[in-house]
């Protein structure tokens, strides 16, 4: 089975599309998204729309962003000052038919937020969505269980080398090119930061090729 891990898409539904027409998947693949489908981008209901199409014609793992754990506490509780300075309004934008006042998110689509994952493992990779801390083993990272390090961390992006037996796939700090080092592959491309010089990509990698595919953002 291939795995395809997919970076940080932020509401760009468009990009989506054409990233996954770029891949020509098969029934083998297994596609691992890395969080942050929402927020910012123009359109985050079609992508949540996207991904729940697609996961009825290949196996799909949905992992859970800063992004997504921010709406999670506006669908849960009502926090919103957060979420809206991180671009939550945009997603509930995205909700409105018509230009009506009213947000209504799907069951349907809260039920898919909820349900994503905080980290998925294989024998020779861990996919998260922001990172692990570097001076700690993958295994003791794990068993630490530290929500905030798995949706927010950035500390080993600036590590000279890592205590991981395995390599660790994630995204969350956008870069100008993937980053591809034997225990750390990030492939968050700031697609959504298009307007930012040498951002503006979605992008993808197909393990254990490691072959990075790229789309530039379509608005």
């Amino acid at each position: 089975m291939g795995l395809i891990a997919i970076g940080d898409i932020h509401g760009c539904a468009k990009s989506l599309d054409a990233l996954l027409d770029r891949l020509e998947l098969t029934d083998d693949d297994h596609l691992i998204f890395v969080g942050d489908y929402i927020d910012r981008g123009p359109d985050s209901k079609g992508v949540i729309d996207r991904l729940l199409e697609l996961r009825d014609d290949y196996e799909c793992t949905f992992l859970r962003g800063n992004h997504e754990s921010l709406m999670l506490g506006y669908l849960n509780a009502g926090a919103f000052n957060l979420w809206r300075i991180n671009g939550g309004i945009a997603t509930l934008q995205s909700y409105m038919e018509n230009g009506q006042p009213d947000v209504e998110i799907p069951e349907a689509h809260q039920e898919f937020v909820r349900n994503t994952e905080l980290y998925y493992e294989t024998d020779d990779y861990l996919f998260v969505h922001a990172g692990l801390k570097a001076d700690v083993s993958v295994e003791e990272n794990l068993e630490t269980f530290d929500e905030e390090v798995f949706l927010w961390e950035r500390g080993h992006l600036e590590a000279s080398d890592f205590a991981w037996d395995k390599t660790v796939v994630c995204g969350h700090t956008p870069q100008p090119e993937p980053i591809n080092r034997e225990r750390l592959i990030m492939i968050d491309t700031g697609c959504v930061y298009h307007m930012q010089p040498g951002m503006g990509r979605l992008t993808a990698v197909r393990l254990p090729e490691r072959e990075f595919i790229d789309v530039d953002f379509e608005g």
